[in-house]
């Protein structure tokens, strides 16, 4: 479509670029608005519409500067023409590979692009495994969170909450909210022995293990969740408002095709947690250690929720994208 419309023929592929971002989300958008802004030649890759997971968010109302909220559509949608605003390009396609045997990189599209970069950024983000529910992303950071921190603990202190997810992250989550909530309801319960002993010795935790949400409620903001016992076939509706997904991602890493090192659930590993094996593996042949963000090939980066170790927020990925923009001028300085 994208091809038909005209929307990729600005696109001079013969042209090294200083920076080639892969992924319009939060951290893609954000190192091309600073990359450009301060000079870098760049060229975004997208494969539909900006704004990642952030995206389809109907309302994220605890970024900065927005107090009565913003819609993950909006706020892309900003960062999407600032970036064009600065003379970021755009190229509707999906990435498929990357020629990282010699320098300058070629970043490679489905629809036959082939784009030499001095520098990469890969910001393709994660799928997080979502509920089979008809209107979750109606709620998503509206009552629906993907991550428990101080921000979420405030937002629902004194109310009951949802968990969902059997794995530690969940325990660890369910935890950290009792702590401010009235009641946690746990749905799920596969962990280390220590987690569920902590939660066992916690009163506000209650534990559903044969229990899944079926439907959820509300308008603007979850109202009401409609859980279903899969022993007795009951359903029950409960009046909750705050309901924690934590049920892992899928890093979008499949195309990377052993050009980097990953963890071993898939995620990019950077900087300081790239062990001397990592970069014997990789031949890494330059003097100085990789740069924070930089991945095991010398100019490549990642930032946001594909890269391991990453806090799955807004503002942090916003964050990732600009600090890799400083990293990167030091990289075409040398």
């Amino acid at each position: 479509i994208a091809e038909c419309l005209g929307f990729n023929e600005s696109i001079d592929q013969t042209q090294a670029r200083d920076l080639v971002v892969v992924g319009a989300g939060p951290s893609g958008l954000a190192a091309a608005v600073y990359g450009a802004s301060e000079g870098l030649d760049v060229v975004v890759i997208e494969t539909s519409s900006p704004g990642g997971q952030a995206g389809s968010s109907s309302k994220i109302e605890n970024y900065l500067g927005f107090p009565t909220g913003i819609s993950g559509h909006d706020l892309a949608g900003r960062a999407y023409m600032q970036a064009q605003k600065f003379g970021a390009k755009i190229l509707i396609a999906r990435a498929t590979r990357i020629v990282c045997d010699h320098i300058p990189y070629v970043v490679e599209a489905e629809n036959g692009a082939r784009i030499p970069a001095r520098a990469v950024l890969i910001a393709t983000g994660a799928q997080y495994r979502k509920l089979p529910l008809e209107n979750l992303s109606q709620f998503e950071g509206a009552g629906v969170y993907y991550g428990a921190t101080f921000v979420e603990r405030q937002l629902c202190g004194g109310d009951e909450v949802i968990v969902v997810g059997g794995g530690n992250s969940a325990g660890q989550a369910a935890i950290f909210l009792a702590g401010n909530a009235k009641r946690v309801h746990m749905l799920g319960a596969n962990m280390s022995r220590y987690l569920i002993r902590r939660i066992e010795e916690t009163s506000t935790i209650v534990l559903h293990p044969q229990t899944e949400i079926v439907e959820l409620k509300g308008g603007e903001h979850l109202e009401s969740v409609i859980w279903r016992d899969n022993q007795t076939g009951q359903t029950e509706n409960n009046k909750i408002r705050h309901v924690f997904l934590m049920t892992g991602a899928n890093p979008n890493t499949s195309w990377l095709d052993g050009c980097l090192s990953l963890d071993s659930e898939g995620f990019i590993k950077t900087g300081l947690d790239l062990s001397p094996e990592d970069l014997m593996q990789s031949a890494w042949q330059i003097k100085r250690q990789p740069y924070l963000l930089e991945t095991s090939l010398p100019g490549v980066f990642a930032a946001g929720d594909v890269r391991s170790g990453s806090i799955k927020r807004v503002a942090s990925a916003v964050g990732e994208g600009s600090i890799a923009i400083t990293f990167i001028h030091k990289l075409l300085m040398d």
